[in-house]
């Protein structure tokens, strides 16, 4: 413990001795563990916000929506879903905790006093929140009895009261949309952005409401959201929901399924996929970065060993074995490699967080704990791998022909 202990004594005062080259032998090392950290932490940041945002559904949310390829929509052929698919799910599927439908009535424009705004209007059931988990912050949202009565009634999203300039609690006002007057009755809670899109900016009106709108000669685009009662019967309960759903399409054995079901967590899963295979091709350009980082510290550490020449043969002459010259090397090498890499995770987080603060709406950076260890572990072996051959160089010389070296 002794001899590494004076080790890396004695590599850390060479290191000091020679700050400058130090550090810019380190740089490539640095440089390489920057860049992949401030990618890691961008888009571990993002897809952490995108895994927030299915949180509420607890992974057990699946939609149901019609299957409409693009060559079947231009032959005139359009699959829809029916108000009768609910209840044939709600009657013959048991794991379902509760389930939601609704539809676009049509037009996005929402007025107010002379104010418009474009807004995501969808008509739905009163099951919806507990669907969604999605619930109102103030008021209260539209019930049974608002829907039985196809009632003018509207909930809405924290930056419709924005847009339009409503009062702060806007609960009470009239607001007009598809040339008729709906009355706001709650404020839905605050999702806040993704990828810069608003969450909030939204209008939600019963489902016979707006039914009545559409009228009875148009058939509404219809999805059905679903919360399943157990994640552990997901699968199974999917494949209930596809039988039943064949069946009440009278589906025969060799037709293919008119309609589809995703879950609801899909696409906080393919961008998870994604972040991986960035973060997977960052990870082998920062390979190529550690290499030329690695080869200037071996590059360094051979000059480094011309010139201590002399204080080796007088370590030698002295006493010092072979391997305490290979350790003493070594560890400076690994030393000033892992100094690169801790300046470049340092670094790097820095620049994650600067990025992420500039762009508007973007999440904060994070990095995770495999990151840091990853970017520590590579670095020492960089250091490792490089400085082998070096320090061998130094444990080989002959303590004559050293004391002898001009």
């Amino acid at each position: 413990m002794n001899l590494f202990l004076e080790a890396v004594r004695s590599a850390l005062a060479s290191i000091r001795a020679h700050r400058l080259r130090s550090f810019l032998t380190s740089l490539g090392i640095v440089i390489g563990v920057a860049s992949v950290i401030t990618v890691i932490s961008l888009i571990q940041g993002l897809s952490k916000s995108v895994s927030d945002q299915f949180e509420g559904l607890g992974g057990n949310g699946l939609t149901i929506q019609a299957r409409n390829e693009f060559k079947d929509r231009m032959r005139g052929k359009i699959n829809y879903l029916r108000v009768e698919d609910v209840d044939q799910l709600r009657l013959r599927v048991d794991g379902i905790r509760d389930l939601s439908p609704f539809f676009v009535p049509g037009t996005s424009e929402v007025r107010f006093t002379g104010m418009t705004a474009t807004a995501q209007v969808f008509a739905t059931s009163a099951s919806y929140q507990e669907v969604n988990q999605r619930f109102a912050r103030l008021g209260r949202f539209i019930s049974d009895s608002d829907n039985a009565s196809a009632r003018r009634v509207a909930v809405i999203g924290e930056k419709l009261i924005q847009e339009l300039h409503l009062p702060a609690n806007p609960v009470g006002q009239f607001i007009l949309y598809g040339n008729e007057w709906f009355k706001v009755i709650g404020v839905m809670e605050k999702r806040g952005e993704v990828f810069g899109m608003s969450q909030d900016n939204y209008m939600i009106i019963p489902f016979k409401t707006g039914q009545s709108m559409i009228g009875n000669n148009t058939r509404p685009y219809l999805a059905i959201t679903v919360a399943v009662r157990d994640l552990s019967t997901l699968d199974e309960t999917r494949s209930r929901i596809r039988a039943v759903m064949r069946q009440a399409h009278r589906l025969k054995p060799d037709e293919r399924d008119d309609f589809e079901i995703e879950s609801a967590d899909q696409i906080a899963k393919s961008f998870d996929k994604l972040s991986a295979t960035v973060t997977l091709v960052m990870s082998g350009v920062v390979g190529i970065a550690l290499l030329v980082g690695g080869i200037g510290i071996m590059n360094i550490m051979l000059v480094s060993v011309k010139e201590r020449t002399r204080e080796i043969g007088i370590c030698k002459a002295i006493g010092a074995r072979s391997r305490d010259i290979l350790l003493q090397f070594l560890i400076e090498a690994v030393t000033l490699s892992l100094l690169g890499g801790l300046l470049g995770l340092a670094i790097g987080y820095g620049l994650g967080v600067a990025i992420a603060a500039m762009i508007p709406d973007f999440p904060p950076a994070v990095v995770p704990w495999w990151a840091v260890a990853l970017s520590v572990l590579f670095s020492g072996s960089v250091g490792v791998i490089f400085g082998v051959v070096p320090a061998s160089q130094a444990a080989r010389l002959d303590p004559i022909d050293a004391l002898r070296y001009e």
